[in-house]
């Protein structure tokens, strides 16, 4: 059997706990039922091996075996094809679940993360950058409300597209962007009350938590 391991920074300060995205990765391993290890390598110092796996410094990336994939979305893709539990096995299921996968990325991340590193920065003054980024992210949710209203799964049962949509909506729920949209909201709260989200995050947090006694 490959050994799956899972490489995530040894340590972040507190705001973006929870929020790192090696907690895609977990979430799909621990929904598949696959085994894996969690490597820690430095925040700070990044070496050239960091480099090498990911090329832009950032986590997680994913190796098995001699294979190494970096980009949450890709390591799902790679995940999905091993697990039924993370991608219908139908045709039409399966396109479903990849188009939704990516509009989670390319659709509704684009607007969502700008909106939300604003916000984490409390730079949210009424300038004009300010607000077409308000607009942008509005027109994006005004979209998913109907789309979630009527289904309980993007691809009609849980798939990767429903741990990275998820996880994308969850942070613009954390700054309460999701008041005006129920269906959003619900769609988050019923994917985040999954057990294996629970574990996912739960050891995200203690992870980091662990090395607090090492940092200066």
């Amino acid at each position: 059997m490959s050994d799956l391991v899972l490489n995530t920074f040894d340590w972040v300060p507190e705001k973006p706990r929870g929020y790192v995205r090696d907690l895609r990765v977990r979430w799909a391993l621990e929904e598949a039922g696959l085994p894996y290890r969690v490597r820690g390598v430095p925040f700070r110092d990044r070496d050239a091996e960091h480099f090498a796996h990911q090329p832009f410094g950032q986590v997680p990336w994913l190796t098995d075996g001699d294979i190494s994939i970096f980009e949450s979305g890709a390591i799902l893709l790679y995940l999905g094809e091993r697990s039924d539990a993370l991608m219908p096995a139908d045709p039409h299921g399966r396109s479903k679940a990849l188009e939704w996968l990516f509009a989670a990325l390319n659709s509704v991340e684009m607007a969502s993360l700008p909106w939300s590193i604003m916000m984490f920065s409390g730079n949210t003054d009424d300038t004009p950058a300010w607000n077409r980024l308000q607009q942008f992210l509005t027109a994006r949710l005004q979209r998913m409300e109907p789309v979630l209203a009527a289904r309980e799964w993007l691809a009609g049962t849980f798939s990767v597209a429903d741990i990275l949509m998820a996880d994308v909506l969850r942070l613009v729920d954390r700054f309460d962007g999701l008041a005006e949209y129920p269906a959003c909201r619900n769609y988050v709260g019923r994917a985040l009350a999954r057990p294996c989200f629970g574990k996912a995050h739960a050891d995200q947090l203690a992870h980091f938590a662990a090395a607090d006694g090492t940092r200066n």
